[in-house]
């Protein structure tokens, strides 16, 4: 015979707890032909993500779990090494078919720890919450994306079409084509005073990528990642991914949201790695003036490790007297920064997916690293687009001054609106498309028919239940004291929305003081 001569290895079977039909029960029987897959999970994970059963299982000892029986023909055999895992193992009979003699064990479903401390964009979640309403017919006004309501100006739009109908379809460098990371560089120096050569850029599929890219190339696990609140709602969790901690700065709305230097100053520390800095801002539409940006280099000067990523995605939506100033400008800084910029805001080209990354040429090949393995290049139509984009003149030209012009208009209403209604905090934007509004005063009152108002997730709720307008709570960017409101909605609706607002706020009753 084939198999004659060949030692015979010991064969066990196997007592394991299941159900008895759909009853949650659980009890021990004999399952002689039992196959059982590996269910272990990483020792972080299995205290959070095991159902009350499989912990049950857990916090038995090994033996009380596989019974010695009786060799089997069919059954499984059991090493020493396989035992010693037993306590790590969750065995979950999800069914047994009719003959009971096959029980169904699922795969392990464990998520990497690093992933599983990730929060989900709560700015997402809202919008395709709203977005999900108005498809089931209820008439919501969406003031929660950060999305111009504008189209693509026609000749952007026409040369991604001509890139398209001229088969310039295929894959491009990966950190972008020649003539578009030129024309990059042509802008950073015209408008930022930046000179970089163009194996300093890098064309990413939008901006969060290279924002993301950054963090991973540059933070190790254990640094700390200095962030100003409120933030954009990405980036806390960007640190996480690289196993960096973030830490939230503070600042008020008294002082327009900016960060003050002294507070900057007493939390640099040797783990201190980079320094996340927009402006203008998400959700605050702060912009830094060139004093006080001169102010917070000083401080980083003082500190060799410290690096400092620009995310300047907002640069072209500013309104007079305010100024934007690139941070690498600065004397000294230019070596340290990395600056991120993109056509998705200014532009109107948020579907496009197209940004880019500027620094010294060991960070960006270090970045350039990460996207090779990642996405490659970014789409060969958007970069023929975004190279239209800059083809449009200084600052965008007449195409994005137009959209700017009506994104002041729309902040001038909602600033006058919201400083009419009681017990409202405001500090007027200098850029950006976003209101960042106090309504704490108001935390405590109840409402008829939905309950108390208990903080900034609450108040966003009563007002889409009652109102029918999303809004994006404010402690998704660190201020639990405000709401962010996008104004990149036409006139006409933000009129509407006010309304509503207006007739809901009268529902609020006062917090009782005991």
């Amino acid at each position: 015979m084939k198999n004659e001569g060949r030692k015979k290895k010991k064969e066990t079977s196997t007592y394991l707890p299941t159900t008895k039909g759909s009853k949650s029960t659980w009890s021990w029987i004999h399952l002689p032909h039992l196959r059982v897959s590996d269910q272990s999970l990483n020792p972080v994970m299995e205290a959070s993500t095991l159902s009350s059963p499989s912990r049950s299982l857990l916090s038995k000892p090994a033996s009380s779990h596989f019974l010695s029986h009786s060799t089997h023909p069919k059954s499984v055999s059991f090493s020493k090494s396989w035992e010693k895992r037993v306590n790590l193992l969750s065995v979950k009979v999800m069914a047994i078919s009719q003959n009971g003699t096959e029980p169904i064990v699922p795969v392990d479903d464990s998520i990497n720890p690093r992933v599983k401390s990730v929060k989900p964009s709560k700015t997402m979640a809202i919008t395709d919450h709203a977005t999900a309403l108005v498809q089931a017919g209820v008439p919501v006004i969406r003031l929660a994306a950060g999305e111009p309501d504008f189209d693509t100006p026609a000749v952007i739009a026409e040369a991604g079409i001509s890139a398209i109908r001229e088969g310039q379809t295929r894959y491009t460098p990966n950190t972008g084509t020649m003539e578009l990371r030129k024309a990059i560089c042509h802008k950073l120096k015209e408008e930022n005073g930046l000179d970089y050569a163009s194996d300093q850029i890098m064309v990413s599929n939008g901006a969060k990528q290279c924002i993301l890219q950054a963090v991973l190339a540059v933070c190790s696990p254990g640094d700390e990642v200095l962030i100003p609140a409120p933030f954009w709602v990405s980036y806390p969790e960007m640190a996480r991914l690289a196993e960096a901690e973030p830490v939230i700065l503070p600042t008020d709305i008294s002082d327009n949201f900016l960060l003050k230097p002294e507070l900057l100053a007493s939390k640099i520390n040797e783990k201190s790695r980079l320094l996340i800095l927009c402006s203008p801002s998400n959700p605050t539409g702060s912009v830094y003036p060139k004093e006080l940006l001169e102010q917070i280099a000083d401080i980083v000067r003082k500190h060799p490790r410290l690096l400092v990523l620009s995310d300047e995605i907002y640069e072209h939506i500013i309104y007079s007297p305010a100024k934007h100033t690139s941070f690498a400008s600065l004397p000294g800084m230019y070596d340290r920064t990395l600056t991120v910029n993109g056509f998705s805001k200014a532009f109107a080209m948020t579907g496009w997916r197209l940004g880019y990354l500027a620094c010294p040429k060991h960070f960006l090949s270090a970045c350039a690293k990460i996207q090779s393995q990642n996405t490659s290049g970014a789409s060969s139509i958007s970069q023929k687009a975004g190279l239209a984009a800059l083809n449009l003149g200084y600052a965008g030209g007449e195409a994005v001054a137009t959209m700017v012009k009506a994104f002041r208009e729309r902040r001038d209403f909602l600033v006058k609106s919201f400083r009419e209604l009681p017990g409202v905090k405001i500090a007027e934007p200098q850029g950006a498309f976003y209101l960042f509004i106090d309504f704490s005063s108001h935390y405590g009152s109840e409402v008829e028919g939905f309950g108390i108002i208990k903080d900034s997730e609450s108040l966003c709720r009563f007002f889409l239940d009652k109102a029918q307008v999303a809004l994006v709570p404010g402690d998704a960017f660190g201020d639990d004291r405000c709401i962010r409101i996008s104004y990149a909605a036409s006139l006409t609706t933000l009129e509407a929305a006010m309304n509503k607002i207006k007739e809901a706020m009268a529902l609020l009753k006062p917090p009782v003081i005991v």
